[in-house]
């Protein structure tokens, strides 16, 4: 009986790889023709595929599946994404970057738990357990955007920055209200201690991981593995989450600082033989794009048409609150106290739109869900819906907003040319 129990699943994984495959490759390309982000096709797809419309994948029938790719998916996605933060750039925006993370989702968590208090007629707890979960930014569907949409460093790397520690932050916050719905206690000091030991731990086994695995395929005496670096890219990735995890440390985090360690190596006097690095880079691609398919295409799956009929309009309506009137305040909470950016009215008004929303508000759903806490049912169509439209929306509209405020990396390089011209 186990041995067929372990088939199944074990066939379960395949037959889900190869539908997503397809469906990715398929629809990647016409996004490439379309010029649109490719997580909204993948988006869509889900839904259609899923248990909503032709039942073709379903959480249900494939849970293991469902988690491993959200989990080790969004992990690499994120570790990722902190290759590609400049150490130096992010230095610059350190005070915006703390603040968006820790103020800005609590001013988020707040505003959105007053209007769901006022629009759903929910107790005020479950409010601010539904605002708490919505209210962080998701790397996972930010990064594959900015992939697509090259916009100015600073700006780029402070919203990749905020989403990947926002997530820990996010996630106390929801800890620390289910706590109190669940058993009506609640400790100001045990949750500071969580957070701070959330974040401190993932920050030192990813430091740790990321450096030590980076000097093993380095040109350094110690680099004895640097012919195996793309496999290593993988080890780095799940390493650091398993460790932070198992240590009580945040996992997302630990995994966005090894990227970072990786990406800023030359800061630390390493550096990866030519050919090894360049089969890493196209390996991590590969892997990367696989991710971001299999990701989106398991979160549209988990889409519920039926919930969100039934609640669609109150839960539109706390998804405008989130983008309109949240967002906006937190950014400009967040970025009045750091002078030494110099933010201008127009950076700051392409972080407000720029707040997509994805796999870690979908996961912190699933587990309300499965905990049956009093209006999970309004949480859960609150999330997709703000998954659907931010990633619809936003997503697709952040290039032309880019171009309009002229951030784009483009725009500022035919400005340094004609300046160049000008003085020459």
């Amino acid at each position: 009986m186990e041995s067929t129990v372990e088939a199944i699943a074990t066939n379960n994984l395949i037959f889900a790889f190869v539908v997503i495959a397809i469906t990715g490759i398929v629809l990647g390309r016409l996004s490439e023709i379309l010029k649109i982000p490719d997580v909204i096709f993948y988006l869509i797809a889900g839904i259609i595929i899923g248990p909503s419309v032709f039942n073709i994948i379903s959480i249900q029938s494939f849970p293991i599946e469902n988690n491993l790719i959200l989990t080790f998916g969004s992990a690499f996605i994120l570790y990722e994404g902190g290759k590609e933060i400049n150490l130096k750039v992010l230095n610059k925006v350190k005070i915006s970057v703390g603040m968006l993370s820790t103020v800005g989702v609590i001013i988020s968590a707040l505003v959105v738990g007053v209007a769901a208090f006022k629009i759903f007629g929910i107790s005020m707890m479950t409010a601010l357990l539904l605002g708490s979960v919505i209210a962080s930014t998701d790397p996972a569907a930010l990064i594959p955007v900015f992939k697509q949409v090259r916009i100015k460093d600073k700006i780029k790397q402070t919203v990749v920055s905020e989403s990947a520690f926002n997530d820990a932050v996010g996630a106390i916050l929801v800890s620390t209200l289910l706590a109190i719905l669940t058993s009506g206690e609640f400790s100001a000091m045990n949750s500071v201690k969580e957070l701070l030991v959330s974040t401190v731990v993932g920050v030192v086994v990813g430091g740790i991981v990321g450096y030590i695995l980076t000097v093993l395929i380095s040109d350094k005496k110690m680099g004895v593995f640097h012919s195996y670096a793309p496999i290593v890219s993988i080890l780095k990735a799940a390493l650091a989450y398993e460790l932070a995890t198992k240590l009580n440390g945040s996992g997302y985090m630990a995994v966005f600082i090894a990227g970072l360690i990786s990406g800023n190596k030359k800061m630390f006097g390493l550096w990866i033989p030519e050919e090894d690095f360049n089969s890493e880079h196209y390996f991590s691609e590969s892997v990367n794009t696989l991710c971001r398919m299999a990701i989106f295409v398991v979160l549209g799956t988990q889409v519920d048409l039926n919930a969100l009929a039934k609640y669609w309009l109150p839960a539109l309506a706390i998804v405008l609150v989130l983008m309109f009137i949240a967002r906006p305040l937190s950014v400009l909470v967040s970025t009045m106290f750091d002078k030494n950016s110099e933010w201008t009215f127009k950076d700051k008004l392409f972080m407000m739109w720029v707040r997509e929303t994805g796999v870690i508000p979908a996961a912190l759903s699933g587990i309300i869900v499965s905990m049956k806490i009093p209006g999970y049912e309004i949480i859960s169509s609150v999330v997709f819906m703000t998954i659907l439209i931010t990633l619809i929306v936003q997503a697709s509209t952040t290039k032309l907003l880019a171009k309009k405020l002229g951030i784009l990396e483009e725009d500022n390089l035919k400005e340094d040319i004609k300046d160049m011209h000008a003085t020459a």
